[in-house]
């Protein structure tokens, strides 16, 4: 193991180590000589009796703060994680906190790597993914036939409920690698089909690695299908959604206002992307059938709904890349929108009315911008033949701010 540790700047306070299932002796010396100068040792039981540390000893406290850590600031401290205490550990969650002077890591092989080397995987074509407390939804966008995924589990039961959940999504035909203390002398690696997984006993830490098998997946371009959302109707149809989300262009991070959002699919799909999402909604069957859709595609965690009425409900929220106007418009609207939003805000308007198809070439002479008329037909029987039955045309505004 390298002794070079990451460095932030001389004489820290606090040591951020990573430990494995093999406890001392897996640490290089530079670990070691850290965790012997400490006062204070936190850590998880597993971590501190691994590290042989009781009489410095302080597990993390329940449920989890990083605050008993910060009231020792100015004494040598020493805190444990698993293997890498920047990948799911507890490492970011104290840098959050500290100068850049104040701490060192000494990263240890994380369980990412430790069951990529098991199996022989190219960990760059992997999904590694933190699954202790989020919901398995999380895996959703990673699952396709032969995609591969590592999943860090909370407990062996967890592994259980995996296995279910994977064959309920039909992924049952997928194999996975059951990993038991990863490094340690309590080591298992065992392989089953998810559909007949019938493990009784699994020790925790424990993680799961995946090769996906049997239903086909999400699709990765915009436009998903209707009736994979609940709504009552109030939703923006497949086609004109993926025009929709093209003029809005969802970037990685980037953050969008859906205003009027009654099923949440502009939100979900931006969220998809890598993005953040704040659905406004006035009515409360509404917000909750958006709450629910970003549950179902594992998006709960960057979409956030908002009940209320625009631009009121905007006031607090944090300043967006994106704006979509889709559940009616009106000038005061408009004009209130035009002066809270950042210059270089992308924002996306949907008419369907001839009142607002006129706010919509008023706006479009005055700022600027895209206007694009949808016109749209679908076949459907006719007698005992077939016509075409055309949607409502709409017209959709796109302009940067």
């Amino acid at each position: 193991m390298s002794d070079s540790p990451v460095r932030s700047a001389a004489a820290p306070w606090l040591s951020i180590i990573g430990i494995g299932e093999d406890g001392l002796t897996g640490l290089s010396p530079s670990s070691r000589d850290a965790l012997a100068k400490a006062e204070v040792v936190f850590g998880g039981p597993r971590h501190l009796r691994l590290a042989e540390v009781e009489a410095r000893s302080r597990p993390w406290p329940v449920p989890f703060s990083v605050d008993p850590v910060l009231e020792c600031r100015g004494r040598k401290v020493a805190v444990l994680a698993s293997g890498d205490p920047f990948w799911y550990g507890a490492g970011g969650s104290l840098a959050a906190h500290l100068a850049p002077g104040e701490w060192i890591a000494f990263p240890a092989a994380s369980t990412f790597s430790l069951a990529a080397a098991r199996l022989g995987w190219r960990l760059e074509d992997v999904a590694c993914l933190g699954l202790h407390a989020a919901p398995f939804e999380t895996l959703l966008p990673y699952m396709a036939p032969s995609r591969r995924a590592i999943c860090l589990l909370r407990d062996g039961h967890a592994a259980r409920d995996l296995a279910a959940w994977l064959t309920k999504q039909g992924f049952g035909a997928s194999s996975l690698c059951v990993m038991e203390s990863l490094g340690g002398p309590g080591e298992r690696i065992r392989t089953i089909r998810a559909a007949d997984y019938a493990f009784a006993e699994v020790a925790a830490p424990v993680a799961v690695a995946m090769s996906a098998a049997g239903a086909a997946g999400l699709p990765r371009t915009s436009g998903l299908p209707d009736d994979a959302f609940v709504h009552d109707g109030q939703i923006t149809r497949r086609p004109t959604r993926a025009l929709t989300l093209s003029a809005l262009a969802p970037r990685p991070g980037e953050i969008l206002w859906d205003i009027g959002a009654g099923s949440g699919s502009i939100s979900v799909e931006w969220c998809l992307a890598g993005g953040r999402a704040f659905a406004i909604e006035t009515r409360s069957d509404r917000a909750a059938n958006i709450r629910t859709n970003a549950a179902a595609f594992g998006v709960a965690h960057a979409l956030t709904v908002v009940e209320g009425k625009a631009p009121v409900a905007l006031a607090q929220l944090p300043p967006p890349n994106a704006v979509f106007v889709g559940g009616g418009h009106a000038q005061a609207l408009f004009d209130a929108l035009w002066a809270m939003i950042p210059v270089g805000t992308r924002l996306v308007i949907n008419a369907v009315t001839l009142e607002t198809e006129a706010l919509l070439l008023a706006g479009q002479s005055r700022h600027g911008g895209e206007l694009l008329r949808i016109e749209l037909a679908q076949a459907r029987p006719l007698g005992n033949m077939r016509g075409w039955v055309p949607s409502r045309p709409l017209v959709q505004w796109s302009v940067v701010r």
